[in-house]
């Protein structure tokens, strides 16, 4: 694709990461999992090239890539999961690699080998809010597909976009169909959300617990300032690091630092953000500026209750 330097161009966004990679690091030892990692980048970067993509760049343990049309860029996603998920050299004791995808159709800018825009944002807002083994995309790209990938996918919920005042409706891209469960269509649509009207959050840190929801608080800030509700000292903790909030029976941590927020779920998955957010569910540990598991001591533990 031959392009004018900071010309506006229209392309489908996919970014793809290896979930928890850091408890790969711990439990296979750094040279295995620096193997397992590269192996995983190796085969997004093989689907993107053989889909008629483009590698715009990796970082660590992601591939960022741009396609022409949405088909493409969903094929190379499904390419992708099918080969990481089925390869038997990526499975270990107690579990297998595993990897998420977000996908968006959007202007970007691109200006020397990178590209820019509010779509970049859109795209990478679909990876994080993804689980292991998801393809997630957008309303305004699935609007794109052809039928018989419109046949594929299926709205699971609502997410809030920096720099975006609406929010956007998410899709799952169904890449294993025979293997989908059924979803029955939602009354009245998404505009509620997930969760119930009783949900609550509970936050641990030390011995200050703050509980979110009907009844407790409606926000909660962290950080390394006095005037937080969970004040929380490092190096690389902000003065207001990050912040949650309520909105329509879910839970939103908004990251507002420099280093970034990390987040392990119960599962196994691990979440960053940063100058970004992600919905909480279920439980786990929050870490400010690094990764903090469950035993760390500036693990900031949550768990969401629901009544």
């Amino acid at each position: 694709m031959t392009v004018d330097m900071g010309k506006e161009i229209e392309v489908a966004i996919v970014f793809a990461d290896v979930v928890g990679s850091t408890q790969l690091y711990e439990l296979l030892g750094d040279i295995r999992a620096r193997e397992v990692v590269g192996q995983c980048v190796d085969v997004m970067r093989q689907a993107t090239e053989s889909g008629g993509g483009r590698v715009i760049k990796t970082i660590g343990d992601e591939v960022m890539a741009t396609f022409e049309s949405v088909d493409d860029a969903l094929s190379a996603a499904r390419q992708m999961q099918h080969r990481i998920s089925f390869d038997p050299a990526l499975s270990f004791e107690g579990g297998h690699v595993a990897i998420r995808v977000g996908c968006h159709y959007g202007p970007v800018v691109r200006e020397q080998r990178d590209i820019f825009g509010g779509a970049v944002h859109t795209a990478n807002r679909m990876t994080s809010q993804a689980k292991a083994g998801q393809i997630l995309t957008t309303a305004s790209t699935v609007e794109k597909l052809s039928g018989d990938w419109q046949a594929l996918v299926r709205q699971i919920d609502v997410a809030k976009v920096k720099g975006q005042s609406g929010e956007v409706a998410v899709y799952e891209v169904l890449w294993l169909p025979e293997e989908a469960t059924s979803m029955l269509p939602i009354p009245g649509g998404w505009s509620g959300g997930r969760g119930t009207k009783s949900a609550k959050l509970r936050l641990r840190f030390g011995n200050t617990e703050v509980l979110l929801g009907p009844g407790g608080r409606q926000g909660a800030s962290m950080g390394r300032a006095e005037d937080n509700d969970l004040v929380v000292k490092g190096n690389l903790i902000s003065r207001l690091h990050a912040r949650i909030e309520v909105e329509r029976n879910k839970f939103l941590l908004v990251d507002e630092s420099t280093n970034g927020t990390f987040v392990q779920t119960a599962q196994g998955e691990e979440i960053f953000v940063r100058r970004d957010s992600t919905p909480l569910s279920g439980r786990g540990t929050i870490g400010l500026g690094r990764v903090a598991l469950t035993d760390s001591p500036l693990a900031i533990h949550y768990e969401l209750l629901e009544g």
